[in-house]
């Protein structure tokens, strides 16, 4: 099978590799779509990670093959893998904190080359038993009805991160809440913080990703080349916004987040991915009491509330995600993919494989 496999640092090349091959409780999975996330270019051009390996986790497809003992899944049907499922019963299970625990760690699906990194960059996907689950209990692989699009269901993973910040946030009606950056997970932060009644403010530089954010009825742009901060204080009688979500990982926006916000109001971080340091004013944690928070990767407590939200808003049209996607390419061009996705323009989004 065809797959686009990590080498070395900045350097992912399409190859023929062997299809995986699955044991007992795993499924096979022919992906259809793969999104390309901004954590998987982390790890490519950071080499943090040993290669070679495959990467790709927003995916979706049609199972391939199963092995002894599955249930509920069958050769022919259409699904999306989760790559991290917990284990339910740790410390930090109990406490909700389903990222940090040490199963959740752990990748379930891959492309069988090298340690499993998720694998949708390829044309197949061995899905782990611990993922497939035991066919009562849901786990982390996914039915995705006939009439919802591969590329809608491959953000499902996604939207569950974006809805477990918002929920997280637990937003009011007359809350503000400034959303900076409007790539593509910026877009869905800021639409589902809509959907609580809250005022959104969205900041980029681009007037093209104000655009596609118009069509989710994010109607409040601002130039992030302008004083944002001013802009926030001006559209809440001078406090500013109640909360800031950074959408974007770039360390020195935190400062203009806190300078955004309120006294008493949150930021969260929420592509801060990579350890580093940041500069922020201590006293304006302490005697302006705002909260500097975060949120990381996905959560089963939300599992089947996030696969609603993007079966129902395609459905009716109001969360059509497949908007966000703005090229498409093939597994032969994945090193083009990847690149574009390292260096956005103004009219690239959300970017995607179609092995």
């Amino acid at each position: 099978m065809q797959a686009a496999v990590y080498r070395e640092v900045n350097v992912v090349r399409t190859e023929t590799i062997p299809v995986p091959e699955i044991g007992p409780g795993e499924v096979l999975v022919r992906i259809d779509t793969c999104g390309i996330c901004g954590t998987d270019l982390k790890k490519i051009h950071s080499g943090s990670h040993s290669a070679p390996r495959v990467f790709g986790h927003e995916m979706a497809g049609t199972i391939a093959a199963v092995g002894r003992g599955v249930r509920g899944f069958g050769v022919g049907d259409r699904v999306m893998a989760f790559h991290h499922i917990p284990c339910g019963v740790c410390f930090y299970c109990r406490k909700k904190t389903f990222a940090q625990c040490e199963r959740y760690k752990k990748v379930g699906t891959t492309a069988g080359l090298g340690e499993a990194a998720g694998g949708g960059f390829a044309e197949y996907i061995r899905v782990m038993d611990w993922i497939v689950g035991d066919g009562e209990t849901p786990a982390g692989l996914i039915h995705v009805p006939d009439d919802i699009p591969f590329e809608q269901a491959a953000f499902i993973e996604p939207v569950n991160t974006c809805f477990k910040a918002i929920r997280l946030l637990e937003l009011e009606p007359d809350d503000t809440v400034l959303v900076m950056g409007q790539g593509s997970i910026g877009i869905l932060l800021a639409a589902l913080a809509r959907q609580t009644g809250a005022t959104v403010l969205t900041s980029d530089m681009y007037a093209e990703r104000h655009a596609v954010a118009a069509q989710f009825g994010l109607d409040h742009p601002l130039d992030a080349r302008g004083d944002v901060v001013a802009a926030c204080k001006a559209a809440t009688e001078g406090r500013g916004a109640d909360v800031a979500l950074l959408a974007v990982g770039s360390d020195g926006l935190i400062a203009t987040a806190m300078g955004a916000i309120r006294p008493g109001g949150r930021v969260m971080l929420f592509a801060s991915t990579q350890h580093g340091s940041a500069a922020f004013d201590p006293a304006a944690v302490c005697m302006d009491e705002k909260t500097l928070m975060g949120s990381y990767s996905a959560s089963v407590a939300i599992q089947q509330e996030g696969i609603d939200l993007v079966f129902e808003g395609y459905r009716s049209g109001k969360l059509d995600l497949t908007r966000l996607i703005s090229h498409r390419f093939a597994l032969q061009d994945a090193a083009k993919a990847i690149e574009l996705a390292s260096h956005p323009q103004a009219d690239s989004m959300k970017i995607v494989l179609k092995p």
